[in-house]
């Protein structure tokens, strides 16, 4: 199950990432805590602040595959790291001055999102040089262990220092959980990283990118069902909070608890994910869309707050399986000079459609009900799986993936091997 972790600059990463990945789910919990604390309980607020640190992903994230596609990937991602140490250094200094304003936290989420936006498709493509292709599927599922322990112990401290010392001194953790991730990344050995192929410098490389992912039904309809799941469905930091908050009169610490549910489901899926040795096929990905859309609309009629946490585990656990599946598909049946730009097509799709989606839901929240953005986004998610279902059997597709997949992993070790003969 950790067969990932022999490869040492993969050790390395992973450890790097656990700390950091802590830190950001604090930040990420004490942020939506302050915003609702500034504006007065407004999820709409929550919505605004989402939609401006994930906005730059419909612009940079694409142009963050193609700096991928063709540059060292270490170096960028130590660029983007730093870049989001300072923005939330700043942060954590205004509010622990006291002097911190709702625009504040606007304006730096948005620069933070400009870092992340390029940080994620190089990050996701970076992974196969740290393992090589044969331990990829191992180190995508770790990857999501390493996330999801995250997720679990981040909102559960967080929620605890928010109730008793506040929402700043959150932030400067945060600040010195990155130092972790760049040490990892000075210290590794360039000499032990897979040789990959690299896209030259040339003009319209954006729309190659687009092209290719048009091209294949089976990547044009995992795209568009993960664009409408995203966008809808997975809200979880807006519903979460306000159900927390304005449904049950609960503090930050509830919604800490449901974060930290959520994430023991995710968890326990990622674990199961690690154990896989068989091709992941698309029936899988579009069967955890369906079910992740029935389980939010449980959630979202659940009566009581144990009740909502108790759902919110096979939730937790569907929703990494829906997300790993596509990444195994993603990162398997493309072609390594082209593998950055895919994954900036992914982030564009999963993150894209935050800066529409959340402002809406959050508006459906204030206007109607706390539980309208789990319900809505549940109904979204269900129809989007069964709408990428229905068009595969319309187009006659028997899995694709795997014919592209072969034909990727036989490009894969020409590649090997033209890199072997070269050190030689």
């Amino acid at each position: 199950m950790f067969r990932s972790l022999k490869a040492r600059n993969y050790r390395l990463w992973a450890s790097g990432q656990i700390v950091s990945l802590v830190g950001t789910w604090m930040q990420r919990v004490a942020q939506d805590w302050l915003v609702l604390t500034l504006s007065g309980g407004n999820a709409l607020a929550v919505g605004i602040v989402m939609a401006l640190q994930f906005g730059p992903t419909l612009v940079l994230s694409v142009w963050g595959g193609v700096l991928a596609d063709r540059y060292d990937k270490r170096k960028i991602l130590i660029a983007t790291q730093v870049s989001m140490a300072v923005f939330a250094a700043v942060l954590a200094a205004l509010d622990l001055g006291g002097v911190v304003e709702l625009w504040h936290v606007y304006v730096l989420a948005f620069a933070a999102g400009c870092a992340s936006a390029i940080d994620a498709p190089v990050r996701q493509s970076f992974t196969i040089e740290l393992v090589g292709r044969e331990l990829l599927s191992n180190a995508i599922a770790l990857n999501s262990m390493t996330f999801n322990l995250a997720r679990i112990v981040g909102p559960a401290i967080s929620g605890v220092l928010i109730t008793l010392v506040g929402t700043g001194l959150v932030f400067a953790i945060n600040v010195v959980s990155f130092g972790c991730v760049i040490a990892a990344l000075v210290l590794m050995d360039q000499s032990k990283l897979t040789s990959v192929e690299h896209a030259t410098k040339a003009r319209g490389q954006i729309r190659e990118g687009f092209s290719y992912v048009w091209g294949r039904t089976d990547l044009r309809v995992l795209l568009l069902t993960v664009f409408m799941v995203s966008t809808f469905g997975m809200n979880f930091p807006i519903s979460l909070a306000v159900l927390a908050r304005n449904t049950f009169g609960l503090g930050a610490d509830a919604y800490g608890f449901l974060s930290t549910a959520l994430a023991v489901g995710t968890l326990a899926g990622a674990t199961l994910a690690a154990r896989r040795t068989r091709p992941v096929r698309i029936k899988i990905f579009l069967v955890a869309a369906t079910a992740f859309g029935a389980l939010e609309i449980a959630v979202g009629a659940m009566p009581t707050f144990a009740l909502v946490a108790v759902a919110l585990v096979p939730t937790g656990a569907v929703v990494l399986t829906f997300t790993t599946s596509a990444m195994n598909i993603l990162q398997m049946s493309v072609a390594s000079d082209m593998r950055g730009r895919v994954m900036g097509i992914y982030m564009l799709c999963f993150l894209g459609g935050t800066p529409l989606g959340s402002p809406v839901l959050g508006w459906l929240a204030d206007v109607t009900s706390p539980r309208a953005p789990l319900l809505v986004g549940g109904v979204i998610s269900l129809a989007a799986g069964l709408a990428g279902g229905a068009y595969l059997l319309l187009k006659h597709s028997d899995d694709p993936v795997e014919k592209s997949r072969g034909e990727a992993a036989g490009t894969g070790r020409a590649e090997l091997e033209g890199s072997v003969n070269r050190i030689d």
